[in-house]
């Protein structure tokens, strides 16, 4: 499905919208859930990547296609490794079998796991033969996507002696790590962080309890956008947010501040307010511990006429496609004048921004809304926007609710 977007249909945005549960927590929770089946889920999110991991989890087939799910690929790599007589073939999309896998299979292998590649090694598919490890000790590199660190975590206390995990050199997207094993106490199992050494304590059995999963903040970004490119006193309220969240994209409070956006926190919600703000010529932020939220926050700078240079971004050359060349060539065809390294974006401050321009979304779900604002200026073309669904089913919805006009091409 490709659609054209143009603008607003009012003049002032005043909605409230309630997004589903973060992606990052109710993935983490659901291999918990079946780690322990004392735990219950509220405000699960709805996303393709969660439905992914919810079927992986409950089939008893011997091959498991998690399509385009990068983080189910990495947990469900762990949780198979620990299930004692389980055997089974994690694969997926074309993408995911060209995402890398080699580090977290070797540091499971180190512990004595027993994993095989079925083609390429070093990539999906991947075949698993649970079995008990009683290995306690495995390094691995800090600076390596925290999905393969919390990949591990989120099995250790299922280990017969725990486990503890050194992170070898710069340890990055730290927020994540700290989600995780900030849900691990919820459930009274213990952990330690100290410098670059993590463990978890083995634990057989927890309490009964719900755990009510925040909403998603990487969702939150693109209404974040919209309100900064919106009118003065334009207003979305947003829910279910918390002021103290485990979720590393919540700094976009802080971010966008640049942008004219005032954030209040209330009882379970978060309302996004546009204030008169005396623009910076050049925005310099590191995302290192936040790089999801990369994509819009370089197209809101390119809306707002605002050069930036973005650093840590890493991680993105092995997302659901190269994020930064993918942000090079869409911003490049819309004008913008753009460089980006392998860990880095550099854009210059806009002069025009070129209409009606067919963006292309790579089979990745956070090209498509990270352009969608870019309507409050020029109007758009988003290429095959059903790949929303990955994170949020009903991004589309949510735009029309804001008055956002949308017309299927």
């Amino acid at each position: 499905m490709d659609i054209l977007l143009q603008g607003l249909s009012n003049k002032k945005i005043n909605e409230k919208i309630t997004i589903s549960g973060s992606k990052s927590e109710s993935n983490r929770l659901l291999i918990l859930q079946n780690l322990f089946s004392e735990i219950s889920i509220e405000n699960l999110s709805d996303s393709d990547d969660s439905v992914h991991m919810q079927h992986a989890l409950s089939t008893k087939d011997e091959v498991i296609n998690i399509g385009h799910a990068g983080t189910a690929m990495r947990f469900l790599t762990s949780y198979f490794a620990v299930k004692e007589g389980r055997e089974v073939v994690l694969t997926g999309s074309e993408r995911m079998q060209n995402r890398p896998i080699e580090i977290l299979v070797n540091a499971l292998k180190d512990l004595g796991a027993i994993i095989s590649y079925e083609a390429k090694v070093g990539y999906p598919p991947i075949r698993i033969k649970g079995t008990k490890i009683v290995k306690d000790k495995v390094q691995i590199n800090g600076n390596v996507s925290s999905q393969y660190i919390s990949s591990l975590l989120l099995v250790a206390s299922k280990l017969e002696n725990g486990l503890e995990l050194e992170l070898i050199g710069k340890i990055t997207s730290i927020p994540y790590i700290n989600m995780t094993l900030s849900l691990l106490n919820q459930l009274k199992i213990e952990t330690s962080f100290k410098e670059n050494i993590i463990k978890v304590y083995p634990k057989k059995t927890i309490k009964k309890q719900t755990i009510v999963v925040e909403s998603d903040w990487s969702s939150a970004s693109y209404f974040y956008s919209i309100i900064a490119l919106a009118d003065i006193d334009s207003e979305i309220k947003l829910s279910a947010y918390k002021n103290e969240s485990l979720q590393g994209d919540s700094c976009l409070a802080e971010i966008y501040q640049h942008f004219g956006v005032k954030t209040s926190f209330g009882q379970d919600f978060v309302t996004l307010k546009k204030v008169r703000q005396t623009k910076r010529e050049t925005l310099e932020i590191d995302l290192k511990n936040a790089p999801d939220i990369a994509q819009t926050i370089a197209v809101t700078c390119f809306a707002e006429k605002v050069a930036c240079n973005l650093t840590g971004l890493h991680t993105l050359k092995i997302k659901e496609t190269d994020r930064l060349e993918a942000l090079k060539e869409e911003l490049t065809n819309l004008g913008a004048t753009i460089s980006v390294t392998d860990k880095s974006l550099h854009l210059e401050k806009s002069v025009k921004i070129n209409p009606n321009i067919s963006i292309k979304t790579y089979n990745d779900h956070r090209m498509a809304m990270a352009f969608a604002p870019l309507c409050l200026r020029v109007p758009i073309k988003i290429l095959n926007a059903e790949v929303v669904t990955k994170s949020y089913q009903k991004f589309w919805e949510d735009m029309k609710q804001l008055g956002i006009k949308i017309e299927e091409l």
